[in-house]
C-alpha cells in the first residue's frame, strides 16, 4: 500500500458556485465525493486541510513555510506528497519549495484544475489520479521523481521551470526551457535524463525567507522617475525584466541609474520578458554595459524562480556578495548557463 500525504490549500479544484454563482473555495470533502475512485486504488491517503481554505491569489511566503514544514514532519512516513493549489501562484509555490527543500528525495507534486471537480467537463479528476500515480511511483524502492513539480494536462513539469501561460484551456503550465518530465498517456512516459537523483544528498528544510524584493519591468519610453522609485525601494534585490537575451537602452542616464543602485548594495538580476531562451550579457553592445556594472545574469530562469529564488537566499545570507554568488548558480534545477 502506498502512503501519499495530500496538502490540500483550496483553489478552482474544490470551488462551488454560492448564491451569486461566484465560485467559492469549499474543501476536500466536496473533492473525495466526486473521486469514487479514491476507494479502489491502493493508497493510503492522510489529509491536511488548510483552514481557512486559500484562494491562490491570496499566497504568501507565511503559507510556503507552513507547507515546506508539513512536508518536513511527515517527510519519513510518507512515499510521496500532493500540493492541491490554485492555478494562478501555482508555479511561485512550486518554485519557492523547491528552494526550501534542499535534497528532496521523494516527489512533492502540485496540482488542481481549470473548472471545479464538480462539474461535468472538469479536468480535476485526472489530474488528480495521475498526480497520486506519479506519487507513489518507484523503481527498485526509489521514487522516480525526487523534486517538487506540476502536474496538469498530463505533463508532469519541473516546478522552478513552469508558469501558467493560459486561463482557458487546460492545458495551463508550460516549460519552453526544460523537457517535460513525464508525459501521461496509456503509460507513463518518464524522460528519465531530464529527472533530478538527490540520493547522495541530505534533505534538509529552509525555512527563513526574505521578501525584500522588487521588479523592474522594461518598456520602450519608460521614465527615469518610474525606474528611480523602484530602484530607491526598501528592498535588497530587483528582478528587472529586459527585452530579447538581457537588452536594454544604452542611454547613460539608465546605466547610471542601475550602477547607483548595485554600488548602494542592491543586487540586480537580469531576466528576459521572452518566454523562451536565456539572457546572454554582452552578446549584444545593448548588454554589454549592464555586464560592466555588475548586473547578475538570471540565464533561462522564469519570472517566478527568480523572485522566489532571492526570497530563499536572502533568507539563507546576510551579505549580498553571497545572494549574488548563488543567484546565478544552478543549485535546484531552475536554470541552463550554457558556457
Amino acid at each position: 500500500m502506498h502512503n501519499i500525504f495530500i496538502i490540500y490549500t483550496g483553489g478552482t479544484i474544490g470551488m462551488v458556485k454560492d448564491e451569486t454563482g461566484t465560485f467559492v473555495p469549499f474543501d476536500f470533502e466536496l473533492i473525495k465525493r466526486n473521486l469514487p475512485d479514491l476507494s479502489r486504488l491502493n493508497y493510503k491517503l492522510t489529509v491536511h486541510s488548510f483552514s481557512p481554505i486559500i484562494d491562490s491569489s491570496n499566497m504568501k511566503p507565511e503559507i510556503w513555510i507552513e507547507m515546506a514544514q508539513i512536508i518536513k514532519n511527515n517527510y519519513d512516513d510518507y512515499d510521496g506528497f500532493v500540493i492541491l493549489h490554485g492555478s494562478d501562484t501555482m508555479s511561485f509555490s512550486a518554485s519557492v519549495l523547491s528552494f526550501m527543500l534542499e535534497g528532496l528525495q521523494k516527489p512533492v507534486i502540485l496540482s488542481g484544475s481549470q473548472l471545479p471537480i464538480g462539474e461535468i467537463r472538469t479536468d480535476a479528476r485526472e489530474n488528480m489520479m495521475t498526480a497520486l500515480e506519479i506519487a507513489s511511483t518507484k523503481h527498485l524502492g526509489v521514487s522516480m521523481i525526487q523534486e517538487v513539480c506540476i502536474l496538469f494536462d498530463n505533463k508532469l513539469f519541473r516546478g522552478n521551470r513552469s508558469f501558467k501561460y493560459n486561463s482557458a484551456k487546460f492545458e495551463a503550465f508550460r516549460s519552453p526551457n526544460y523537457p517535460v518530465l513525464v508525459e501521461a498517456g496509456i503509460h507513463l512516459q518518464y524522460n528519465q535524463e531530464a529527472l533530478l537523483d538527490n540520493r547522495d544528498k541530505e534533505f534538509i528544510l529552509h525555512t527563513r525567507l526574505d521578501d525584500r524584493v522588487a521588479v523592474l519591468k522594461l518598456f520602450p519610453g519608460i521614465s527615469p522617475n518610474t525606474i528611480k522609485s523602484i530602484l530607491n525601494a526598501d528592498v535588497r534585490a530587483i528582478v528587472m525584466e529586459t527585452f530579447g537575451s538581457g537588452n536594454t537602452t544604452t542611454d547613460q542616464w539608465f546605466l547610471d541609474l542601475l550602477k547607483e543602485a548595485i554600488d548602494n548594495g542592491k543586487n540586480i538580476v537580469n531576466i528576459s520578458q521572452c518566454k523562451v531562451g536565456s539572457v546572454e550579457l554582452g552578446r549584444y553592445e545593448t548588454s554589454t554595459g549592464l555586464k560592466a556594472i555588475g548586473v547578475l545574469n538570471g540565464y533561462d530562469m522564469t519570472f517566478e524562480a527568480a523572485v522566489t529564488k532571492l526570497m530563499y537566499l536572502q533568507g539563507e545570507f546576510e551579505g549580498q556578495q553571497d545572494v549574488a554568488y548563488w543567484i546565478e548558480k544552478n543549485i535546484r534545477g531552475e536554470l541552463t548557463i550554457n558556457d
